[in-house]
């Protein structure tokens, strides 16, 4: 393309989820209960662990971690999407933009990060259990969680100055709710090569890393339950894994359609789709998905009720 015709950006337009005006209401309602429900759930679980001594230990420490990232995950991209619903421009700068793009990739690497030292908590509980206070200790769960915050942050560094450096066309229109990486790259008007390599090599090793040390972790899992004499045990032993293996489910099979395909095969109509799985369902669900499974967190959240029962109703 001539580079006379180029032009300089210095906004983007969010399309968003739908341009059907009968729609804007109900779809606003609807993710701002769903957002509502994230920061009011995870904000729970960050006082309930806070609060209770007893979930002063390193499983727990990672969930109120996971319980943070969720909520900035979710902040990343849901309020303003809620802004522009209502809004005659659906603005977002070309700054703004790229800030958005930082903090959601940033916050998808954080939980891609402690989710991989969530299934260490799991490997090191179950099948080194006598040895757990002593390999998991205080010092070495706030060293993990510094480096999984430093690495995310670097991760989105790399992309973020990659897409900075891209040239967008006359067409400024992002058809998505958020400035996703691949509805960018779309618009460019220069080549994104090396913005694609970066997802499929870096973007890949970072993923898929987390991914295969997690299945490495729950291999090792399945190998030392199964060779547990009773029945109880083994289940016991599963049930304190099926809240954590249901949320890995979840987010590596939503994140690896959207963005581990080739940018020609990239469908915004159902990347969009996906994305939301990813962005807003799953964070909204994690409270529930470990809270309703985990009888800890279950007695905490009852002595909590409890005793606001007591301060307000005595």
């Amino acid at each position: 393309m001539d580079s006379s015709n180029w032009t300089s950006v210095s906004h983007f337009v969010l399309l968003g989820i739908s341009s059907h005006p009968e729609e804007q209401i109900p779809l606003f309602l609807l993710f701002l209960l769903m957002y509502t429900i994230n920061i009011s759930g995870n904000l729970s679980i960050i006082t309930l662990i806070l609060s209770a001594p007893r979930l002063h230990i390193p499983m727990y420490i990672f969930l109120s971690n996971l319980a943070f990232t969720d909520i900035c995950f979710t902040s990343a991209t849901v309020p303003k999407m809620l802004q522009n619903i209502f809004s005659p421009t659906k603005v977002i700068s070309y700054t703004g933009c790229l800030a958005q793009t930082y903090f959601f990739i940033c916050f998808a690497a954080m939980e891609n990060f402690i989710l991989a030292m969530m299934a260490y908590d799991r490997y090191i509980a179950i099948c080194h259990p006598f040895h757990y206070p002593m390999i998991l200790t205080r010092m070495l769960c706030v060293k993990m969680v510094v480096m999984c915050h430093a690495l995310s942050h670097l991760h989105a560094l790399l992309h973020t100055f990659l897409m900075g450096r891209l040239i967008f066309c006359a067409d400024n229109r992002i058809p998505h709710f958020f400035c996703d990486l691949y509805a960018l790259m779309k618009l460019s008007c220069t080549s994104t090569y090396l913005n694609t390599l970066m997802i499929h090599t870096e973007g890949v090793v970072v993923v898929s890393g987390a991914l295969a040390f997690i299945t490495a972790s729950y291999a090792c899992i399945i190998l030392v339950v199964l060779r547990m004499p009773s029945a109880k045990d083994k289940w016991k032993a599963f049930s304190t894994c099926g809240s954590h293996l249901t949320v890995v489910a979840i987010f590596y099979g939503t994140l690896s359609w959207v963005y581990f395909r080739p940018l020609s095969g990239y469908s915004v109509t159902k990347g969009r789709i996906v994305t939301l799985m990813y962005t807003v369902v799953t964070p909204m669900l994690n409270p529930f998905i470990y809270s309703l499974r985990n009888g800890d967190v279950k007695g905490a959240f009852m002595k909590w009720m409890s005793r606001i029962q007591t301060l307000f109703f005595r």
